[in-house]
């Protein structure tokens, strides 16, 4: 396993890109099990869970007609081949008989879940493993299934995988869904139902929809391929289904994600940078919360998905409180880089989870680099403090990794942040692409 060895204490300065969001590729890509036809994405990041995602296409039948496949046949070695991953991405689902998306590389990677709904409704039949992903609590997936069930999938759980069929005659039926969960909508079952719709027969109305800017990327390349979809980025989507899907060409928008890091390291450490291709009209809520806490964010161009955003902080940053929500509201992806950057602010700062109430594997690991964090269920008091001080950490899931390196950019001295696999997973190539901004980073084995 990899890990980074940071020097801290020095500003960030200079110009970074966005790379195209993962957590919109990711059910994007699933949707190419949608057509007999091939589908082209540009602006597809290079990540462990887009490689792993595309090995399970290939499984599916549903292989690159542009690039080697990732090796379906070596579930153990999610980064092959070591080739860049290139751009764009082109998919044809060649042979649709494979609906078998096995453990073996589902369990690497929660998103997998979204090959169910396009393989109901294109092939008639799905076995999905139960997916895996992140320690971040628990997130069922009984609303995928309770929408999947409500046009008509029969839906059972066999060893361990998911195992669905469509009604008699092979065709999915629309219905009214709700999708409300006791922590909000959800993003990837909105996907899969809205995905599994644009082929049913009949009007599907999804109540309580995912509103994130991702479920609007996945909505308008279904739209490019003939679907009929209104209401994406609302609570309501309204799919009317047709009877075939063709190809089509997408850029992935950019990820909100890692911008919203990006905007956190330059203002924990104190440095001034230069953020290209910024979806700065996503980032809204956490905007506001920088521009409380003192963070100039001054944006450029007129393109408020692919903007150009200049970061500077004061010499002290402000307390603020911050809760996480559903979108618009502030992201839960985002929770752990706003910890990491409040623990130097002056004054006590609250951060409340909403969405994942366990999220905070983070806090321990903080609290080793002298972060003063004190914890009361769902709620985190950050006691700002006037340095953190480098240590050797562990990072448990993909956004707490994310936390660790700034923290270890701002900190006095060395910090060694193991198990950066799980950083992998939504940056890619971080360390490469930090240095240029002047960061102290190498990647090393643990052996070395």
């Amino acid at each position: 396993m990899d890990r980074f060895i940071l020097e801290g204490g020095r500003p960030l300065s200079g110009t970074i890109r966005v790379n195209g969001s993962k957590n919109a590729a990711l059910p994007l890509l699933a949707a190419a099990l949608l057509t007999d036809e091939p589908v082209t994405l540009r602006d597809v990041p290079d990540l462990a869970d887009i490689r792993n995602m595309l090995r399970l296409l290939a499984e599916l039948g549903c292989g690159r007609t542009n690039g080697a496949d990732p090796h379906p046949d070596n579930p153990d070695n999610p980064d092959a081949p070591d080739a860049p991953l290139g751009d764009p991405v082109t998919l044809h689902a060649a042979d649709e008989s494979r609906c078998h998306a096995r453990y073996d590389i589902v369990r690497t990677m929660r998103a997998s879940i979204c090959t169910l709904g396009p393989m109901i409704a294109r092939r008639g039949k799905a076995r999905v493993s139960m997916p895996g992903g992140c320690a971040i609590g628990d997130r069922p997936v009984d609303l995928h299934l309770r929408g999947l069930r409500a046009l008509g999938a029969t839906i059972a759980l066999e060893g361990g995988d998911i195992v669905a069929s469509a009604p008699a005659g092979g065709r999915l039926r629309g219905a009214t869904v709700f999708l409300g969960g006791p922590f909000g909508s959800t993003v990837l079952g909105t996907a899969n139902v809205m995905s599994a719709a644009t082929l049913a027969e009949g009007t599907t109305i999804i109540e309580s929809a995912a509103c994130e800017p991702e479920v609007v990327d996945l909505a308008a390349l279904l739209g490019k391929m003939g679907a009929e979809i209104s209401g994406a980025g609302s609570p309501r989507i309204v799919v009317r289904g047709v009877d075939r899907l063709h190809g089509a060409d997408h850029a992935v928008i950019p990820d909100r994600i890692e911008a919203g890091t990006f905007l956190c390291a330059a203002a924990m450490t104190r440095g001034e940078v230069t953020i290209e291709n910024c979806p700065i009209d996503t980032l809204l809520a956490a905007v506001d919360r920088l521009e409380h806490a003192g963070v100039s964010v001054e944006t450029l161009g007129d393109d408020p998905l692919h903007a150009t955003c200049r970061v500077s902080a004061p010499d002290t940053l402000r307390p603020i409180e911050v809760t996480t929500q559903p979108h618009p509201g502030f992201p839960t992806d985002l929770q752990a880089q706003f910890m990491a950057m409040l623990a130097l602010a002056d004054g006590n700062s609250v951060i409340t989870e909403r969405i994942f109430p366990e999220r905070f594997l983070h806090v321990a690991e903080l609290g080793r680099m002298g972060a003063s964090l004190f914890r009361a269920g769902p709620t985190v008091v950050v006691s700002g403090v006037s340095k953190l001080t480098g240590a050797q950490v562990m990072a448990s899931d993909l956004r707490a990794s994310a936390c660790l390196v700034l923290a270890g950019l701002a900190a006095e001295g060395t910090t060694i942040v193991n198990r950066v696999y799980h950083l992998d997973r939504g940056y890619a190539k971080l360390e490469e692409r930090l240095r240029p901004l002047g960061a102290s980073i190498v990647r090393e084995g643990e052996s070395a």
